[in-house]
């Protein structure tokens, strides 16, 4: 599958895997996580990014928790016409744009967020568009923070390929994360693996 493919597949999903799939799925151990760990780590006026935001479950869960500075960035349309519908809050104090995040992040300032996120959105870029790992350390001051499926998963990544194909489906790029931004000057504080995910927190140095 070619980049643009593969962005257009998740730009036109619907069903499975799709904005309004995850918004009937809600919050799950992840949000919880992330609200932890950014109770810990960052100011109460924290500035907040999320890229694959879909319809927002993890950043109403941030909203519920106090924090007011989100912004979120989906390539999928679909996903701001179902927050409007299921985190009506969410959507009218958030700030969303609708666009690959290879073409959207680049035109956010230096050091525009205290914590960039993602869950289970930097597995789907594709080998091509790898720059943005360093677009998204560009517009971060202090955390980046991963959710992304490692293997934890019975029927993902067990093998030892650089790809593999969910369900017939999509593409699955397996990489270590670890090794992605730490090579980039990032310095891992936390690593915590879930029932599905493992979730990284590297911070700026």
């Amino acid at each position: 599958m070619d980049p643009e493919d593969n962005r257009r597949g998740w730009a036109e999903r619907s069903g499975e895997y799709s904005p309004e799939y995850y918004a009937h799925i809600g919050t799950n151990e992840v949000s919880e996580t992330l609200e932890s760990v950014f109770g810990y780590y960052l100011p109460d006026d924290a500035t907040i990014l999320e890229v694959g935001c879909s319809a927002g479950r993890h950043l109403d869960h941030l909203r519920q928790a106090g924090y007011e500075n989100l912004t979120g960035v989906d390539i999928n349309a679909e996903s701001f016409d179902v927050m409007a519908d299921q985190f009506p809050r969410l959507a009218e104090t958030g700030t969303f744009h609708t666009g690959a995040i290879e073409d959207v992040v680049p035109e956010f300032e230096d050091d525009a967020f205290d914590v960039v996120y993602s869950v289970e959105t930097l597995q789907h870029i594709h080998p091509d568009d790898e720059a943005v790992f360093e677009e998204l350390i560009r517009v971060t001051s202090d955390l980046l923070v991963t959710a992304e499926n490692e293997g934890n998963s019975p029927e993902r990544g067990r093998d030892d390929h650089e790809v593999s194909v969910v369900n017939d489906d999509f593409p699955l790029y397996h990489r270590n994360w670890n090794r992605v931004f730490t090579d980039l000057g990032l310095a891992e504080i936390v690593c915590e693996p879930t029932n599905r995910d493992t979730i990284r927190v590297f911070r700026v140095v």
